[in-house]
């Protein structure tokens, strides 16, 4: 993007880190904390999440970026599912699943605007 902005100067990049907060607390306080191994997948696509929108934004080139971007994305969708397991397992509620769901789905629409907006320039 520009060279003076941040990776934390984005949107996009603030909602998902505060998701991974989130994501910390909530599986570290739930059921899910029992199931090592969905717990420790959460919290690995939660942080790809931010993770590829830092990697993408201080590479050189706007492919470069929407790659990462697009990554971001895919592991943004990957969460939502692997949260849909943890709610039909029965470690987390509907109503924290529904929460979740929607914030996940801005973030997804949010990385894919930022993605129209790079290939536009």
């Amino acid at each position: 993007m520009n060279g003076y902005q941040t990776y934390e100067d984005l949107l996009v990049w603030q909602k998902a880190h505060k998701v991974v907060l989130e994501i910390y607390r909530f599986t570290n306080e739930s059921e899910l904390k029992k199931d090592f191994a969905l717990r420790d997948q959460i919290r690995r696509s939660a942080i790809s999440v931010t993770s590829n929108i830092v990697e993408g934004h201080e590479r050189y080139g706007k492919k470069e970026f929407n790659y990462f971007l697009n990554v971001s994305k895919a592991s943004c969708s990957e969460l939502r599912s692997q949260l849909r397991l943890a709610k039909d397992l029965s470690y987390i509620s509907e109503n924290d699943h529904v929460t979740l769901e929607n914030k996940l789905l801005e973030i997804n629409k949010m990385i894919f605007g930022l993605m129209k907006y790079i290939k536009s320039k």
